[in-house]
């Protein structure tokens, strides 16, 4: 396989530098003269709209899109892209109803918004859940996705990739939310510019070895060559139903994962936290056009792959050592195949990706250990200075477990379903349990907590439920599971919650005032097009 060039290691080279002197830049110029958490964990009051919606993007865009969904487009087609296309339409939703409340009640972090509205008992346990997966999900899946198409691409040793990302990402992170805020700016420049040439690119191919007609001429001929990867709804029966099962992907499970991730997800929402309601809002809707730009950037050229893999290309590539064809290989096998030049952009695309993602995560990772754990239970007395480096210490710490670990997920064919997957066991609990904490006075601290224990329970054993009832009932879509365990946790709280007489008179429950949830015309016109432009890829591709 075709490794970088020099030319393409001096574009490479020229974008880790313009990313670090613009980050100790950021640092160096809005550095306070005592380090204060708020400041850290929040970059509060600083951050503008663009900024914020960058930064969003640049958080939760990583390998697990660039090698992941890309896979996944290679093995499943346009439908993978409902997980990007409806979080357009969810951006919307949280900056209309989640926001306000998180900036009225002045949250810094998502445990301790669980312990205003529940006890400390709850907001513990959720911040334990969240560290569990951000390392062993999140940061690990990262890690591995990375560092496995870095090896490819370059040839360099999958560990010395995974280190020098974990170095690179780490000078972003222990800068503070400012330097990771303002330097997503420039990461989500570099990823959509360098996504867009390699989409082009791949499309280019595709003319080029189909005799095809320019880009337009190659969509055409994937429409032909692969009509069934163009299919947003899949019917019972198809191949990969039991990952995305039907209409539950418009009207049921997606929603949960959709709504729990943008609007109750530390390293998501924090980046809004810190600024006023109009900024926050600004920013989240920047953060959903930017959402629509990337299945164009990661899922066409997985297709593109597959098109030219059916046609007898890449037969060697595609597959492993055993003859198993890795739609996780889809991406890098494309990017080796780019121009010198296009390819250290490409390159640098992917590690903008990467470490941006990283750098937010690991950011959140601090925020919840120093916030929520030590400073509660380890260290009450702890200084602003001390805070900041314990945070600093979970970086490293969290990022030394992921390392150890990412290895692991070389067994999956599509480690973005994974994620998904297992990220959903905690989902459905967690939204239930801030929607009713929202939207409902009399939900108790019982209830939250009893939603918290079980929720990971009742996951496995839907699960797990064809093989205990020995094939007498059918596995079950875990979407569509997501959404079982959710209906019968929102049962149980208001059962709970309705049996103790107390609850009536709630002084946890949030005063909620309708003004909270007005916007203005513009926000109003920008949703009625972002939605406007859903039901019309869902209505061409349905």
């Amino acid at each position: 396989m075709n490794h970088l060039s020099v030319y393409d290691y001096v574009v490479f080279f020229i974008y880790f530098v313009v990313i670090v002197a613009y980050g100790y830049w950021v640092y160096q110029r809005k550095k306070q003269k005592r380090t204060d958490t708020k400041d850290y964990f929040l970059a509060e009051g600083s951050l503008t709209w663009w900024a914020i919606g960058a930064s969003i993007i640049a958080s939760n865009i990583s390998a697990e899109h660039f090698i992941g969904m890309a896979g996944s487009g290679f093995a499943m087609g346009l439908a993978i892209a409902s997980y990007e296309w409806m979080a357009a339409a969810t951006l919307i939703i949280v900056a209309v109803f989640f926001l306000p409340i998180y900036v009225k009640n002045h949250i810094y972090t998502m445990p301790q918004f669980l312990a205003g509205r529940y006890n400390n008992t709850v907001s513990t346990l959720m911040a334990v859940f969240w560290l569990l997966v951000y390392v062993f999900v999140n940061l690990t899946s990262i890690f591995f996705l990375g560092a496995l198409a870095i090896e490819t691409i370059t040839g360099i040793p999958f560990y010395v990739c995974v280190i020098a990302l974990a170095i690179f990402s780490a000078i972003i992170t222990l800068g503070g939310m400012k330097v990771i805020g303002y330097t997503d700016v420039i990461q989500v420049l570099v990823l959509v510019l360098g996504g867009l040439v390699t989409c082009y690119m791949a499309l280019d191919l595709v003319a080029e070895k189909l005799n095809g007609d320019g880009m337009f001429g190659a969509l055409s001929l994937l429409r032909t060559q692969a009509d069934d990867h163009f299919h947003m709804i899949f019917s019972k029966g198809h191949k990969y139903y039991d990952d995305l099962p039907g209409i539950a992907v418009l009207a049921g499970g997606l929603w949960i994962n959709n709504l729990n991730y943008w609007g109750c997800n530390q390293y998501i929402v924090q980046r809004a936290l810190g600024a006023d309601l109009k900024t926050g809002r600004a920013g989240l809707l920047f953060a959903a056009f930017l959402k629509l730009l990337i299945p164009v950037i990661v899922v066409i050229p997985g297709i593109a792959v597959f098109v030219l893999y059916q046609q007898g290309y890449f037969q060697k590539e595609m597959v492993d050592a055993a003859g198993h064809v890795k739609p996780d290989h889809a991406y890098p096998v494309l990017m080796s195949l780019l121009p010198v030049g296009i390819k250290g952009l490409a390159f640098a695309a992917l590690t903008a990706a990467i470490v941006a993602s990283l750098a937010g995560k690991c950011n959140s990772i601090a925020t919840i250990f120093t916030l929520d754990i030590y400073k509660k239970f380890i260290n009450p007395e702890a200084s602003e200075r001390k805070m900041v480096g314990i945070g600093r210490w979970a970086v490293i710490v969290s990022s030394l477990i992921a390392i150890i670990v990412a290895p692991a997920l070389r067994s999956f064919d599509q480690v973005y379903q994974f994620i998904q997957e297992y990220v959903g066991f905690i989902s459905p609990g967690v939204f239930a349990i801030f929607l009713l904490g929202f939207f409902w006075k009399r939900t108790t601290s019982k209830a939250a907590l009893t939603a918290a224990l079980l929720t990971i329970p009742l996951s496995i054993l839907f699960k797990f439920l064809p093989t205990l009832t020995q094939g007498a009932i059918e596995p079950i879509p875990f979407l569509n599971r997501m959404s079982w365990v959710f209906c019968i946790i929102l049962i149980l709280m208001f059962l709970i919650s309705v049996s103790d007489p107390e609850s009536k008179n709630n002084p946890k429950g949030l005063e909620i005032d309708r003004s909270m949830f007005k916007v203005t015309p513009g926000f109003i016109v920008a949703s009625v097009v972002i939605c406007g432009i859903l039901a019309a890829i869902y209505t061409v591709f349905w």
